[in-house]
């Protein structure tokens, strides 16, 4: 069960679940930004809200997507939407352009411009970052 945070209105995992809160507008992160990122966005947003519990939070920079610890993290830049998720192996080929070791998985970053940027190796790596952080070391909360 989800819980929605009395402050901020955010959907959460589960109470007391730490975030930043305060309401921020998702339209005021892509302020500025091209068509094309927007609807690379929205792509990958329909994608993956319509995954088992994934809640979706707007925080200042990004755009956070979780289940029951974050798993996908969205920052629109200038002109690039960086793409940062998880997985249990170091990803040193492109399309990720950095993978670092991050305590017991590796952090990874893909950018992108526009839809014709996203290919089915995308939601390989951001399905295999949410089975990943759904279930490596992940102690399951009392409410999930």
């Amino acid at each position: 069960m989800s819980w929605t945070c009395p402050n901020c209105d955010r959907e959460l995992p589960w109470k007391d679940y730490r975030h930043y809160c305060a309401r921020v507008s998702l339209d005021s992160l892509f302020e500025g930004r091209s068509p094309e990122l927007v609807l690379a966005f929205d792509k990958i947003l329909a994608e993956v809200s319509g995954w088992d519990r994934v809640l979706v939070g707007v925080t200042p920079n990004c755009i956070v997507f979780t289940r029951r610890v974050g798993f996908l993290i969205l920052r629109p830049m200038k002109k690039v939407l960086d793409i940062k998720f998880y997985s249990a192996v170091l990803h040193p080929e492109p399309p990720v352009m950095k993978s670092v070791k991050a305590g017991n998985k590796f952090e990874n970053h893909i950018r992108i411009s526009s839809v014709e940027d996203i290919r089915p190796a995308l939601f390989i790596f951001i399905r295999e970052s949410y089975e990943l952080m759904r279930r490596k070391n992940m102690p399951a909360h009392p409410g999930n």
